[in-house]
């Protein structure tokens, strides 16, 4: 069976230096997906790597016995999910990108506007997200990410203080961020990223409302986390997001 012979491109990472993918002929009704799944086990199985560019439109379209049209869809496709970059121009063409977690950010954005996502069901899903993320965060947590934790603390007061309810807001959430890098886990922090991500617009979309338990709150639970107090810690932010599930709620209904 012939082989493709990826083009070298200058300058770029000497993953480039792949030479061979094994690329079949597609015979699908849904010729576009089968070549993105196609692409995706290339990826896979490391014969394409970040900052590798695929072959030509030509090279490609004929290797796997389909149109240009169907392979830009797929190309698109693959685009959107971002694992690929479009680039035009003499030294363009289609790179392997590295995957960040914006896609799923999106995704999740976008059942929450079209109403797949409730707003009790995203509140709900961040008390559950938040006791898992503690139970790991508790026991790894170094000075420094206390430092972190105590100084975002200090800057929400700020915030509160000077009336900055936008900055109040992504203070707070910061600190929720803060608590899932420190599980040293990236699915923990790309999932914790998209349900904030919602969380924001869900927030903004209510207006300013009072949270005067939340400071109070995160002192106290900043002092389990120095104590190693997994059970305390996990127990204490449950009892404030809830309390905060409740005041979300209710401020909604009334602006509705």
């Amino acid at each position: 069976m012939a082989k493709i012979t990826v083009t070298p491109v200058t300058p770029v990472s000497e993953a480039n230096s792949v030479s061979q993918l094994n690329f079949q002929p597609i015979r699908s009704t849904r010729a576009f997906e089968e070549i993105a799944a196609q692409i995706r086990m290339e990826l896979s199985e490391g014969r394409l790597r970040v900052g590798n560019r695929l072959p030509s439109e030509r090279a490609l379209s004929e290797r796997f016995g389909v149109s240009r049209n169907t392979l830009r869809e797929a190309l698109r496709s693959l685009e959107h999910a971002g694992l690929v970059r479009l680039q035009k121009g003499a030294t363009g063409g289609a790179f392997i990108t590295e995957v960040s977690g914006d896609t799923i950010t999106t995704s999740m954005l976008d059942m929450f506007h079209v109403g797949a996502i409730t707003p009790e069901k995203l509140t709900e899903a961040r008390i559950w997200l938040e006791s898992i993320v503690i139970r790991e965060a508790c026991p790894r947590a170094t000075p420094d990410d206390l430092a972190l934790l105590r100084a975002n603390i200090q800057q929400a007061e700020k915030a509160k203080e000077s009336g900055d309810f936008e900055r109040r807001v992504d203070t707070h959430l910061e600190f929720h961020r803060i608590l899932a890098r420190m599980t040293g886990n990236p699915i923990m922090v790309t999932v914790m990223d998209g349900v904030l991500a919602v969380l924001r617009h869900y927030v903004f979309s209510i207006g300013n409302y009072d949270n005067a338990f939340v400071l109070p709150s995160r002192k106290r639970f900043l002092k389990c986390m120095e104590a190693r107090d997994i059970q305390g810690a996990v127990s204490e932010m449950e009892s404030s997001l809830k309390r905060l599930q409740q005041s979300y709620l209710s401020h909604a209904t009334k602006s509705h």
